[in-house]
Formats: C-alpha cells, sequence, structure tokens
C-alpha cells in the first residue's frame, strides 16, 4: 500500500529508535501517539475493518473442525492456514486506513509507517491483538470456541459406543492368577448430565440435587482429566459464590432464589451481595472476585501507564485511588488486578454501588470494550470555563 519506500525506511528507524508510545488497540483501530521532529508527537490512527458476524461464525467453525486449530489457539498461537483462510485476517491491500495529525500527506506518512511496524511486532508476540482488531477480544473468542466444541462433542455422544473390553467376573474369580487390568480408558469429551431428580414428601430439594450432582460431575471430569480438584485451595465464601455462579443464566429467577437464600446464609450474607459476588465470579473466576473483595495498592507500572493510555483514546481523565480508577462523572470505574489484568464496573451515577461488567483485558481501553453504557465511555463532558 506504500507510494513511497523512503517514507517506510523512516518509520522503521521510528519504530526501532523507540519513538512510538504505548500503542492501545481496540476493534478497528490502532492508536498511538509517535515522536517526530517536533517537541509535540503525533496523534496516528491506524483503521482495520472488522469482521462481519457471519465472517466470525465461518472463521470460528474452521477452527473448530481441527483439533490441531484449537489446540494452537489455546496456546495462544495462530495457525498459518487460519489467519490466511477463506476469511482473512490479515489486512489485504486497501484495508489499512493510516491517519496522522502531521502536516505530511504521504500514504503512509514516516509516523503511521513507524506505528505500522509497531503493530506488526505486537502481533508477532501475541496473534490475539490482530483477532482483537478484527472485532473480537481473547475472552469472547475462547467462549465461542468452547460452545462449538461442546456442540460437537455433544453430537458425538449421541453415536452409540463399541463395546469396552474387559473380564467377566466369574472367570477372573475362578482363576488362581488373576489377569491384568486392561489399559485405562480414555477420558471423556465432558461430564454426563445428571438423571431428573423426582420431588418427594420431606425428601430432599431436587433443584438442589440436582445442582450438586451436576457440580460433582464437572470437578471429577477436571480431577480426571488433568488430577486436579478445582474447588481445592477455596475458602467457604469462594465456594459458595462458585456454586451460585455455576446456574446459567443472570440474576435471581423463581428457580434459584432458593439456592441463592440458602448459599447467602451459609456465608453470612444477603442475596443482593451474593448476586454481585457472582457477577464478578462470572466475570474472572477467582481472581475476579478477588477483585471485588480486595483492594490493594499496586506497584509503579502498569497502573501508572494506565491513565496516558485512557487519554490517548479520547476518555477522560480518570481519578486513582488504591487499585481503582474511576471516571469523573462517577459510574465508571476499572480495578486492576492482581493477575495484571483491567476490571470494568459501573455505577449509578452519585452512587458507589459498583457492580462488575465486560470481560477483563491487559489493556484499560479494552476493558471498556463492549459495555452496554456507551454513554458512559464517551459521554461528552460540559466545556471548560
Amino acid at each position: 500500500m506504500a507510494l513511497d519506500p523512503a517514507r517506510l525506511a523512516r518509520g522503521r528507524s521510528y519504530a526501532d529508535k523507540g519513538r512510538v508510545d504505548a500503542v492501545t488497540v481496540t476493534p478497528g483501530l490502532v492508536l498511538a501517539y509517535v515522536h517526530g521532529s517536533r517537541p509535540r508527537p503525533y496523534r496516528v490512527r491506524i483503521r482495520l475493518p472488522v469482521l462481519a458476524e457471519e465472517e466470525w461464525d465461518e472463521l470460528l467453525d474452521a477452527a473448530a473442525e481441527e483439533p490441531a486449530r484449537m489446540a494452537a489457539l489455546l496456546d495462544r498461537e495462530l495457525p498459518q492456514s487460519l489467519a490466511e483462510g477463506r476469511v482473512r485476517l490479515l489486512p489485504g491491500p486497501g484495508e489499512l486506513d493510516p491517519e496522522c495529525a502531521c502536516p505530511d500527506r504521504g500514504h503512509p506518512c514516516k509516523h503511521a509507517a513507524a506505528l505500522c511496524y509497531r503493530t506488526a511486532l505486537l502481533l508477532d508476540q501475541d496473534p490475539f491483538v490482530l483477532l482483537l482488531l478484527r472485532g473480537r477480544g481473547e475472552q469472547r473468542l475462547l467462549d465461542d470456541l468452547a460452545r462449538r466444541s461442546a456442540a460437537r462433542a455433544a453430537a458425538d455422544q449421541e453415536e452409540v459406543p463399541a463395546a469396552l473390553p474387559g473380564v467377566r467376573a466369574a472367570e477372573a474369580f475362578a482363576a488362581g492368577v488373576r489377569p491384568p487390568l486392561p489399559p485405562p480408558l480414555p477420558v471423556p469429551r465432558g461430564p454426563e448430565h445428571p438423571p431428573a431428580y423426582p420431588a418427594a414428601e420431606a425428601g430432599p430439594d431436587p433443584f438442589a440435587l440436582d445442582q450438586l450432582a451436576t457440580d460433582a460431575a464437572a470437578r471429577a471430569h477436571i480431577l480426571l482429566a488433568t488430577g486436579r480438584d478445582p474447588v481445592a485451595g477455596l475458602t467457604r465464601r469462594q465456594d459458595a459464590v462458585r456454586l451460585a455462579a455455576a446456574r446459567p443464566g443472570s440474576g435471581l429467577t423463581a428457580a434459584t432464589r432458593s439456592l441463592y437464600a440458602a448459599l447467602a446464609e451459609a456465608i453470612g450474607t444477603d442475596t443482593a451481595e451474593l448476586s454481585r459476588a457472582v457477577a464478578a465470579w462470572r466475570q474472572g473466576g477467582e481472581a475476579g472476585l478477588r477483585v471485588l473483595d480486595e483492594p490493594w495498592d499496586p506497584p509503579a507500572g502498569r497502573f501508572d501507564r494506565a491513565r496516558p493510555a485512557l487519554l490517548a483514546a479520547d476518555l477522560p481523565a480518570f481519578r486513582p485511588h488504591r487499585n481503582h480508577l474511576t471516571h469523573p462523572q462517577g459510574h465508571l470505574q476499572l480495578r486492576l488486578g492482581r493477575d495484571g489484568l483491567w476490571y470494568a464496573y459501573e455505577s449509578e451515577p452519585g452512587r458507589s454501588d459498583w457492580w462488575p461488567r465486560g470481560t477483563p483485558d491487559s489493556d484499560p481501553v479494552g476493558a471498556l470494550t463492549g459495555l452496554t453504557a456507551d454513554r458512559a465511555v464517551n459521554e461528552p463532558q460540559p466545556p471548560a470555563r
């Protein structure tokens, strides 16, 4: 796409010399400030079209069809066959749209070329940056792949299984020497669903039995596959929140009200606070719950770089307090977790009723992507007096 190779060479030199400040990547946009010959850096944007929903469906179906592609994505690698398949992830001719605040009208100018080289380095380090540029964050992408994989596994389970090898009990006990055990069976793809439990007078709640059986099957499958108990080390509160979060859906319904009430009573809280904790668990698991429960003082570094990154993305100056950054209007907040991820929270303006929202991200601007309240992020500010 370059019209002047000399500008590309200058851009590469700028990138190599560290003249590109922190790069912000959001769906369809790469943003950074590039230092040129003038004291004030230039604001540079590179736009890339995001994929349509039908293109994402085709791409994810292609990834789910091949176990090797799925394994590569889980290892944070992007197979070349997927990046250059029918739905191309890599930019094609004319797709990159550079924009720079400098007076140079080159296409691209040396500042935009420097940002292109810097972005290429980011893609080498983390291919999921390319997927984010095309419109999907890492967590949403992995969730979509998991759903497709589960659907394929369910379809495979409908097939009639072959007879299992073994030895008849009468033969085994009749022989003086026990025959060797057959080789262990492969780990099933997923835990089975529990049977339907009938309600009986003075008997246990069938809903609670279903909840416990489903949870036990899921834990047993993880233990069988990995040798690790996912519940080991959890506190009573964390385990109660985990159990409540395991039910599909959101909020309190008639089916889940009794479960929430029992779990809330067991850990000495109310259903509203338990619902808030469930939202935090669904946002980030045990790490997300710790972000809700445990404010802390982060060291210098990642936290200090967040405010300039937000300002570079045309966001207002967030107020810092401990590991929190709060929107000046008091209705949006970012919290830095000990895992290095940013977690978004929302509240009614003027209140401190913070609820977890969105998907955690290593980039503070990325953590705000996809929130339902676009007004909360880019709401016009009153003019300065």
